[in-house]
């Protein structure tokens, strides 16, 4: 029986699919009598939350696919609609849509533009797949009550995704993402959602023109721009975006990764697309073997996160995104920056000693840019899996393109001292303390393996690791004085401090560490450098087992 409605579920979605490619996949499974991928297909919805959608690419409420998004945008729409316009007049508001060179992602953009247009607002669309921070950009320049991206980011090339912000220019937060999901809930049918087949703008390169303008401000007159550079965009939109702004800039134009310079939805040089995953900058190594550049730079496929990777001895390395956000943050200090400095709670607590070593006020937030941009005050925001916000004013969230120029400037100003960035770090070492971090991650396939041994950890929070006493055990869902409630745990020892949370967009648990060592001058690095790599090792062991993963 509850084969026959599943089957019948799936007969009535097929009805109203307006996608030919995912109506045949939907189509072949019903008459194959697969009820397996079915009820995987219709076992629930795929929900629309703080990071929007994000989901595998497929027929099916449980997929990413035109009939999902149709349904998102009519609820943001409908939401929009209620909330009114931010001008006080009868202006129809504008929503900006920006799309990346993932499957679909343009026949997503449109649909949503139909979308809006079919109710009543205005809707433009970038004309080309672009960097989200350029849509991120143009919700602000533009005057839009709200922005849509479409991209995955750095997930599998099965995947793509639905990001939305307001008119603030940032992602929606809390309560707003729960109301747009009711309004989603509430499309009964897509034949009552009216879709109209022109009426939209396409915005042609002013925006982007306006977004290279912008970049001026992130660079100090004068400044050297000497340091040469290797890069790649891992088969993502950054690659003309960012070869502008450092034409413009007046930076030795970068040698690109050729493999992976253009893009390529089938991301067919990596496993997956993240700077961060073993192999994915292989090439990026070879190419700066082969050339000897100052820095290696790293864009994700939609260009919002910034890898960096320096000659370490005989060899190169990445940057942790935590060494990255503390290098920028000392270059910002030291050109007299004012404003707030602030980061998620499970980046790097150096960013605060910077801070407060400048007289500069600080902040954490949960993590994400969404949270992160919201700082008053805000002058530059980072998380540590490569995220950085160096220009608020221009971008109110996470921009590689931006925060690669503001690196390159000051690889510059280093190699014009005889120094390098490594050097730098030694510097903030000795003065702060050395500040090591690592991660934790695990991906699964049963979700179900995460919320276990986060009630595991709950049931038998540790009380030391690494032979480290845990000082205070924190449950995030209950919230703090500082932070709202969030479905994390968080441990605060002697000399070292760790994160536990489910990822907000993969498969993965994730566990972010920290130990600090005292350090008293530069001859003592190499020896602190062996302890925390020890401890880190050591809680990295007891942890997992603590969590039985």
């Amino acid at each position: 029986m509850q084969d026959d409605a599943l089957t019948a579920q799936a007969q009535a979605w097929l009805a109203e699919d307006p996608d030919p490619d995912t109506r045949e996949e939907l189509a072949r499974l019903i008459d194959a009598g697969d009820h397996t991928e079915i009820a995987a297909r219709f076992s629930g919805t795929l929900q629309f939350g703080t990071a929007g959608l994000r989901g595998e690419l497929g027929a099916g409420p449980m997929r990413m696919n035109r009939s999902v998004v149709i349904r998102a945008a009519a609820g943001l729409a409908a939401y929009l609609k209620k909330h009114g316009t931010p001008h006080g007049d009868d202006t129809a508001g504008l929503v900006v849509i920006g799309y990346d060179a993932r499957h679909k992602s343009r026949d997503f953009a449109e649909d949503t533009a139909a979308v809006m247009t079919g109710a009543g607002l205005r809707a433009a669309v970038l004309n080309r797949p672009l960097p989200t921070p350029v849509l991120a950009f143009a919700i602000r320049h533009l005057g839009a009550v709200a922005g849509v991206e479409v991209t995955a980011s750095h997930n599998p090339p099965r995947d793509n995704g639905y990001k939305v912000y307001l008119g603030d220019g940032s992602q929606i937060v809390p309560p707003a993402d729960a109301e747009i999901a009711a309004e989603i809930e509430a499309v009964a049918s897509l034949t009552t959602v009216p879709r109209p087949t022109e009426g939209w703008e396409t915005l042609d390169d002013t925006v982007l023109d306006a977004y290279l303008a912008r970049t001026d401000a992130v660079l100090s007159k004068g400044s050297p721009r000497t340091a040469r550079t290797v890069y790649t965009a891992m088969h993502g939109v950054g690659k003309d975006v960012l070869l502008a702004a450092f034409e413009r800039a007046g930076f030795p134009e970068p040698v690109l990764v050729a493999e992976q310079a253009d893009p390529d939805p089938e991301f067919p040089t990596v496993a997956f697309p993240n700077p961060e995953e073993p192999g994915a900058m292989d090439l990026a190594f070879a190419k700066a073997r082969e050339t000897d550049p100052d820095l290696v730079i790293a864009n994700d496929p939609d260009a919002d996160r910034c890898a960096a990777a320096v000659r370490d001895g005989a060899d190169w390395r990445m940057l942790r995104g935590d060494e990255v956000g503390a290098l920028l943050a000392a270059h910002l200090v030291r050109r007299g920056a004012t404003g707030t400095f602030a980061e998620s709670i499970v980046s790097s607590s150096l960013l605060g000693r910077i801070a407060g070593k400048a007289g500069l006020p600080y902040e954490e937030t949960l993590t994400g840019f969404k949270w992160i941009a919201r700082v008053e005050g805000l002058r530059y925001g980072y998380e540590e899996a490569l995220g950085y916000c160096v220009d608020p004013d221009g971008v109110r969230d996470k921009d590689g393109i931006t925060a690669a120029l503001l690196l390159t400037e000051l690889a510059s100003g280093l190699k014009a001292e005889g120094r390098t960035l490594l050097d730098l770090l030694d510097d903030l070492a000795v003065e702060h303390g050395l500040h090591a971090t690592d991660q934790l991650s695990v991906r699964v396939q049963d979700l179900g393996l995460i919320a276990s041994a986060m009630r595991r950890l709950r049931d038998r929070p540790p009380t030391e690791l690494a032979g480290l006493r845990v000082t205070e055990a924190e449950d995030l869902t209950r919230g703090t004085a500082a932070l709202p409630p969030t479905d994390g745990l968080r441990y605060t020892l002697d000399g070292a401090r760790v994160v536990v949370r489910p990822s907000g967009t993969e498969p993965k648990l994730k566990c972010y560490l920290e130990v600090v060592v005292p350090v008293a001058t530069r001859t003592g690095l190499p020896e602190a450098r062996a302890k925390a790599t020890a401890l880190l090792a050591r809680i990295k062991q007891d942890l997992s087992e603590a969590a039985g993963i």
